[in-house]
């Protein structure tokens, strides 16, 4: 089979492997689809970090991967071939605190191994997970759209569920790269009244709004300022800069909620002026534990809401290098290896899934 490595300065091999076979409580997936995070290309891509929860061992890249079961180990009780399925792509210990509670992500065994990052991931032909890290895909549900759940969205519906996002509160986004994209498009879902975005990047904020994803996208602090007033009563930054989480901060009015989300930067905040006399509850939130992410997957289908809708280039295997160098470009919006397609598709579908929404302002 084909796998890709990265070997970082930007690099991209596709090398030619042996088929894994599936042991014990194991699953061998064939992949669909398999999309790229920006961590990936913070952490690998550009610099292969080598050290704490992100240390890639030059393993089989691809940390969102979606796709059908081709063959089971002795001892798979839960799932069959041809399963739908979304690899939850932390692979924990399961007996740590973290794991009970779902939250593989945060497994403090040393026995703690990702997809993509640890274990072979998704960038390939097939992929060899454990049956305790799969989630069904519902039927009405694509393969894009299971990729986009196994981080990003999940991410995003985990962040909105941290700051117990109520029907009819406005939304502040910072930074509308795919997170920012799931973030707002799930906000609508869930019942917010008007969803504001802000990025420096006029094809982001375009992208955004013709996605349907906010309401309005500006690009100045001045502009949010005259749109919200006192501010939105839950903002969520995907920035991962700095200057990002400080807006998401300034722009939380008096007793809101504001989560963490995009990951780097240092921020620097006067605690008093912004945090403490404001009074506001600051999230950090990373990933999602799998029974949110299976119930996310469960209201995605009820919703009708596509997240492939994000997904603006796919690419073939074999042109992964391609596609990372479009993703590090930051210039659209979420790029796929789509092992269904033979050459690159730029077709983004551009649609309110869900109902249309009433504008505002």
């Amino acid at each position: 089979m084909r796998g890709v490595y990265l070997p970082g300065g930007r690099r991209v091999d596709v090398r030619e492997v042996a088929d894994p076979e599936p042991g014990p409580g194991q699953v061998l997936v064939g992949m669909r689809a398999s999309t790229i995070c920006g961590s990936d290309l913070r952490a690998i891509y550009r610099e292969h970090l080598g050290e704490g929860p992100e240390a890639y061992q030059d393993v089989i890249g691809g940390h969102e991967p979606c796709g059908q079961v081709v063959a089971v180990g002795p001892g798979v009780e839960r799932t069959a071939v041809g399963d739908r399925v979304v690899v939850y792509h932390i692979s924990g210990c399961g007996r740590c605190d973290e794991c009970r509670r779902g939250y593989q992500i945060s497994c403090t065994s040393p026995g703690r191994a990702a997809y993509g990052w640890q274990r072979d991931g998704g960038h390939a032909d097939l992929l060899l997970a454990e049956e305790r890290d799969l989630l069904a895909l519902p039927d009405p549900l694509t393969f894009l759209d299971g990729a986009c759940v196994a981080c990003g969205f999940g991410t995003a519906y985990e962040a909105l569920c941290r700051v117990a996002l109520a029907g009819g509160e406005r939304v502040l986004v910072t930074g509308l790269g795919p997170v920012g994209l799931a973030v707002g498009m799930l906000a609508a879902a869930m019942g917010s009244s008007w969803v504001v975005g802000t990025d420096p990047s006029p094809a982001r904020r375009a992208l955004a709004r013709d996605l349907g994803a906010v309401d309005v996208a500006v690009e100045s602090e001045d502009e949010l300022a005259d749109l919200l007033g006192d501010g939105a009563e839950v903002s969520v930054d995907c920035s991962g800069v700095g200057a990002g989480q400080l807006t998401a901060l300034r722009h939380t009015r008096r007793h809101g909620r504001c989560a963490m989300v995009g990951e780097g930067g240092t921020l620097t905040v006067d605690v008093s002026a912004v945090l403490i006399h404001r009074q506001l509850t600051v999230h950090g939130s990373w990933v999602a534990p799998t029974w949110r992410m299976a119930e996310l997957l469960e209201r995605l289908a009820r919703w009708d809401l596509h997240p492939e809708r994000v997904v603006t280039d796919r690419f073939p295997l074999a042109e992964a290098g391609r596609a990372y160098e479009v993703a590090d470009s930051g210039a659209g919006g979420k790029v796929a290896i789509d092992l269904t397609c033979t050459s690159r598709d730029r077709s983004p579908t551009v649609r309110r899934g869900g109902g249309e929404r009433e504008e505002h302002g």
